[in-house]
């Protein structure tokens, strides 16, 4: 145990003290935590395969196991989206863990709409369990270091028409409540290279005797630094009152059009990315890998 009890903030609630301390107990425990966050949100929560095994004597977990296949996630405003974190004001206990492997899949998940192919493995993750003078207990990110790093993958796939899809019907309803119509949406992505990708998005839209039409085209490049850099992002439209609207918008996009963000720096102690890979085809597939 820690002698540390300061309080604890944006912890993610698990249940009641004490930890569990055997695998069955820790899925039991996990799933309810996704029913909790995601009832409201989701269906085939049932069909969602957890298995765990703990450390015995000791707080880690050995392996976690997570099987979402078959899962349906709904599309979420701002609004309507789970933020399961709180605070703990008044600590009693806390003890630092490891997960030494927690593995995740859908095949597939389906997110809003899209059936989304999923692996995933993190390794050496570190946290804590804390424990409130309520009874209460959660985990709290402990932070990875340089001389603990974490290290894993993640591949996601998901097919170009059915993001296409998704996105046409969240703007039509974004739009819609502009009192807006979206009457055509076309988005071409095309790949410039394993860590390279350009869109073209053209739209028209009606309010009602007037329609007018607008284009917006981006490139984004990942280098070998693991730095991303934004590059011919514009707007434009033949309408020449749309096309005075957008005379805003792209004063905000040529601040955005060549900025270079370093990926890598971003990130916290002991989270190295060392390869970012998007391919696309029928199928945009986002390969992710770290450590």
């Amino acid at each position: 145990m820690s002698d540390d009890l300061s309080p604890a903030h944006d912890v993610l609630p698990f249940g009641r003290a004490p930890r569990p301390d055997s695998g069955p107990a820790l899925a039991d425990r996990l799933r309810e935590v996704m029913t909790r966050n995601l009832g409201p949100h989701a269906s085939g929560l049932d069909r969602v395969r957890i298995d765990a095994a703990t450390v015995p004597g000791s707080p880690d977990v050995q392996s976690l196991d997570v099987d979402v296949t078959g899962l349906v996630v709904r599309a979420m405003g701002a609004a309507d989206a789970p933020d399961p974190a709180e605070n703990v004001e008044h600590v009693v206990g806390r003890e630092q863990a490891v997960a030494r492997t927690i593995r995740a899949q859908g095949h597939p998940v389906t997110i809003a709409g899209v059936a989304v192919d999923l692996d995933a493995e993190i390794r050496d993750l570190r946290f804590t369990w804390v424990e409130g003078a309520d009874g209460s207990l959660a985990i709290e990110e402990s932070g990875q270091s340089t001389e603990h790093p974490v290290s894993g993958h993640l591949r996601a796939a998901a097919s170009r028409d059915a993001l296409v899809t998704t996105v046409r019907d969240l703007a039509t309803k974004a739009l819609a409540d502009q009192g807006f119509t979206l009457t055509a949406l076309d988005v071409d992505l095309t790949s410039r290279g394993p860590r390279a990708a350009s869109i073209v998005a053209s739209a028209k839209i009606r309010k009602g005797f007037l329609s007018a039409s607008a284009q917006i085209t981006a490139t984004a490049e990942i280098d070998q630094a693991m730095v991303l850099t934004l590059s011919n992002i514009g707007a434009t439209s033949r309408n020449p009152v749309v096309a005075a609207l957008l005379l805003a918008v792209r004063g905000k996009l040529e601040q955005v059009d060549g900025k270079r963000i370093d990926l890598a720096s971003s990130l916290p102690p002991g989270v190295t990315l060392s390869d970012v890979r998007l391919d696309v085809g029928e199928q945009l597939v986002l390969s992710v890998r770290v450590g």
